[in-house]
């Protein structure tokens, strides 16, 4: 059965990936882009595929241009714009933390109860929210970001309950160290204002994330994950992906109500 499917964020990365795979499936895509030279990039995308979508310049955090969200029928909503900012929880400029929540949660949160009424009225539709490990793990160097992504989990935990019944189904989303380009961003962020000479925080904590970017998986798998999740009936409430990092996601939860109060509640991917 072929889908009305707004994206969000769908300038780059999963985003656009899933918006062109979903296309080509056949189904009715409306992609949102936050600036008009990714807009430009994904038109370039179609032509060359032979595809076509609706593709909106939409910024999540204007209240304007979210309206013009509203006014389409959606069957599923995919929430995946987002950004990061990196650096020690201690230290990061106040403004960048904002920064980070007015996107992540204040924006897809406006997104979605924009799109909720419709779906609550025929009694039918789907919402998956675009989480991250970083929603269930503490990033070192990323805890303003994985602040926003928890947020987030609380938000769609609190819309399963209480909506439950009304035919609206909820998916969370949680990729794991996938090379998009997202995760080097987020972590040049820091880079404007961080000084280690005065850091609080330990150099090897740096260090250790550093590796992690080289690390990077290929995102296909993802995209193919967030497809199916699209597609079918019934998904679960959670998807992490891949599946090999759960043991590790659950380590990292027993060691928080293991560890002493001088402990770090981390345990090394590896």
């Amino acid at each position: 059965m072929k889908k009305k499917v707004l994206i969000t964020g769908a300038g780059s990365g999963f985003g656009k990936g899933v918006a062109l795979e979903l296309a080509k499936k056949g189904h009715n895509v409306t992609a949102c882009v936050e600036i008009s030279t990714q807009k430009t990039d994904l038109l370039n995308s179609l032509n060359e595929l032979g595809l076509t979508m609706d593709v909106l310049v939409v910024d999540i955090r204007d209240e304007d241009e979210r309206k013009i969200i509203f006014n389409k029928e959606i069957d599923v909503l995919v929430n995946n714009a987002g950004i990061m900012e990196s650096g020690p929880i201690a230290e990061i400029p106040m403004k960048n933390v904002k920064r980070n929540f007015e996107t992540n949660v204040f924006g897809t949160l406006a997104v979605t109860q924009g799109v909720l009424p419709q779906m609550v009225k025929r009694g039918n539709g789907k919402v998956i929210t675009l989480s991250s490990v970083a929603g269930l793990v503490t990033m070192p160097m990323g805890a303003v970001y994985s602040a926003t992504k928890q947020a987030l989990e609380a938000v769609m935990e609190g819309l399963s309950i209480e909506l439950a019944g009304k035919g609206v189904d909820f998916c969370v989303v949680n990729p794991g160290f996938y090379n998009t380009g997202f995760n080097d961003r987020g972590a040049d962020t820091m880079t404007k204002w961080y000084n280690p000479d005065k850091s609080l925080s330990s150099p090897e904590i740096l260090q250790s994330v550093m590796e992690l970017l080289d690390t990077q998986a290929d995102p296909k798998e993802q995209i193919d994950d967030l497809v199916k999740i699209v597609e079918e009936e019934n998904s679960n409430f959670r998807n992490v992906c891949p599946e090999m990092i759960v043991p590790w996601i659950k380590a990292v939860e027993a060691k928080s109500w293991e560890a002493k109060s001088n402990e770090p509640v981390w345990v090394n991917p590896s």
